[in-house]
């Protein structure tokens, strides 16, 4: 399923993955400042991410604060279905044209994906509330809570080409933000919020912990060739978190890009 917007302001209309409004959150949480952030346990180490002050997001749009989720459980990975040939130095003028869309086109509080990857490997925050908390997209209908949403920016179909640098840039995220004791090679059970997705509402689904779209929804998203790397994506992340098994998670600065 895809959704059309404008990456710029007199182009053509270009295909999304389809971010499902109804299964955006409608209770908006504003934990206190002084709340904890999360410790991982599993000693990764955070990857460089450009934060949406790097990116020139306009923060003026952004229509309530972020909700905030349990733990990590699972990551969805997704493809937006922009042409592959863009120059990587022109990504935050196409991530403020996402923003745009998904706010003032679609009338949702933000950007649904958590996480955006460019064709270079670059990591971009995408939805607000902050890199190292546990914020709740609006990328996967029905198992939004408790999950990561990561989208490369380009389209991913049959025959394209997945450079190594977005399967290493999603493993790092990946395993990064999964919680403590999750497999990235393994199964995790979740529970349907919405019967859009491919189970009923209540309906338990057994999933990988790194999917694809359209495993949760009925979509072809990531697309073919991405969604044809997932093992090898999952095997990365899972020989980085075993690389660091029995480090000490100390706390750090976040590393970011601006």
């Amino acid at each position: 399923m895809w959704l059309r917007h404008r990456l710029w302001p007199a182009a053509a209309v270009l295909p999304l993955t389809l971010l499902m409004l109804r299964d955006a959150p409608v209770r908006l949480v504003l934990p206190p400042p002084e709340a904890p952030v999360h410790k991982r346990a599993h000693g990764v180490s955070q990857p460089t991410i450009v934060t949406r002050a790097g990116w020139h997001a306009d923060e003026s749009m952004v229509r309530e604060h972020a909700v905030y989720t349990g733990a990590v459980r699972a990551v969805f990975i997704h493809h937006t279905g922009e042409s592959n040939t863009y120059d990587c130095a022109d990504v935050p003028r196409m991530l403020r044209a996402v923003e745009e869309s998904h706010i003032k086109g679609n009338g949702w509080d933000d950007i649904g994906y958590n996480f955006l990857v460019d064709r270079c490997g670059t990591i971009y925050e995408g939805r607000a509330g902050g890199i190292t908390r546990q914020v709740r997209g609006a990328h996967t209908t029905g198992f939004n809570a408790d999950s990561v949403g990561i989208a490369v920016l380009g389209n991913y179909g049959r025959g394209a080409e997945v450079p190594r640098v977005i399967v290493r840039a999603l493993a790092e995220v990946a395993a990064w933000k999964l919680r403590p004791g999750s497999d990235p090679r393994g199964t995790v059970r979740l529970v349907s919020t919405n019967g859009a997705s491919r189970y009923p509402k209540g309906k338990a689904a057994v999933l990988h912990v790194i999917s694809g779209h359209r495993d949760a929804y009925q979509t072809n998203c990531p697309g073919e060739a991405l969604y044809a790397e997932l093992p090898a994506i999952r095997a990365a992340a899972a020989a980085l978190r075993q690389a660091r098994t029995g480090t000490e998670d100390a706390e750090s600065p976040p590393r970011v890009s601006h």
